[in-house]
């Protein structure tokens, strides 16, 4: 993977150009995949760069593959970025039964659909989504490969001393939505089981670039003078451009039953210390409220990494990056992750 090392991304042009720069080991493997390559969810916050950075990889690989991008596209801005980009789009709405056996062939599915936000005030949309869809498409794609993202959450809180739950932790956590992202992988372990479908689920912590994540969220409550709860005091992270490398090469990790590996850069962050490393690049002092407790929502990815390598970018560079974009009044998606919150309510 890529390790950058510009210190300051001035506009929102160079920070797509290196959220979508491939490294070696992604440009060798993109050869391997057959067209299309469905992307399922594609909408979102890391669909969009997910896709170009596959086109431009095949691209300097000279692989001529299709890659196809589906979802509801309420944002019709994403759309427009992504055709223009040489990805072909769908827009369609994957709870609709007919829309689904309406999608196109493909021997490569990447699915990236889920629902979080607004669990708490319609927690049964958030089940439809993120059970109903899932059997569609193990259904619609029986002899495929596919890569589903699924999320940390289903951990309950651990021990912040042993390193982050392993894939093989139980997963018994608080609030509806992390128990329906159970369900979730439940369901495709179900039909890997039964169909023979290739599946390989990605538990990812905290994917983060400049406008959005964990450490957006602290960088400006530090520049703005807002204080940090600290009782969730320790989290994972990865760069969004690393972790959409992981989730395309994760094709080659698929199996079934389904495997089953935490995505997130290996090490422990500490908030305390990620703050007063921004206050240092900001000029600012942070402010604090509370005191860490011994347990956090962590996992360990080392069997992921010793796979795949290790992501390329670092926490400082991140950090110096997200500093700078921060000082210049940089776009933030306005999209808080709520990285505070222990009883599990979004």
């Amino acid at each position: 993977m890529p390790s950058p090392s510009k210190v300051e991304i001035n506009n929102e042009i160079e920070l797509e150009q290196i959220l979508t720069c491939p490294g070696a080991a992604l440009r060798n493997f993109i050869g391997r995949l057959t067209s299309p390559l469905l992307v399922l969810g594609a909408g979102g916050k890391m669909g969009p760069t997910l896709c170009a950075l596959v086109k431009r990889a095949a691209r300097e690989a000279k692989h001529p593959l299709e890659v196809i991008a589906v979802s509801r596209f309420t944002n019709a801005g994403s759309r427009a970025w992504l055709e223009a980009r040489d990805v072909k789009t769908l827009q369609l709405d994957l709870l609709n039964s007919v829309a689904v056996r309406r999608l196109p062939e493909s021997g490569n599915v990447l699915y990236l659909v889920g629902l979080k936000f607004g669990t708490a005030t319609d927690p049964s949309t958030t089940w439809a989504v993120n059970t109903i869809v899932p059997a569609r498409v193990a259904e619609r794609f029986p002899d495929a490969r596919i890569v589903a993202l699924s999320t940390g959450n289903v951990y309950p809180l651990s021990e912040v001393a042993q390193g982050g739950s392993l894939e093989t932790a139980a997963v018994t956590p608080l609030g509806e939505y992390a128990n329906s992202a159970v369900a979730r992988e439940r369901i495709f372990e179900f039909y890997a089981r039964g169909n023979k479908t290739r599946v390989a689920l990605l538990r990812l912590f905290y994917a983060v670039e400049l406008r959005y994540g964990v450490l957006a969220d602290i960088a400006g409550k530090v520049y703005s003078g807002q204080p940090i709860e600290l009782a969730n005091g320790f989290f994972n992270c990865i760069w969004q451009g690393d972790a959409n490398e992981m989730i395309l090469r994760a094709l080659s990790l698929t199996e079934t039953p389904a495997s089953v590996w935490n995505l997130c850069r290996p090490e422990t962050f500490s908030v305390r210390e990620v703050a007063n490393r921004l206050g240092d690049l900001l000029g600012c002092r942070p402010r604090f409220e509370g005191r860490e407790a011994s347990t956090a929502l962590l996992g360990n990815s080392g069997r992921l990494c010793e796979k795949l390598g290790p992501p390329g970018v670092s926490l400082e560079t991140m950090l110096e990056w997200i500093a700078a974009w921060v000082r210049k009044g940089g776009r933030s998606l306005n999209k808080p992750t709520h990285f505070e919150v222990r009883d599990g309510q979004y």
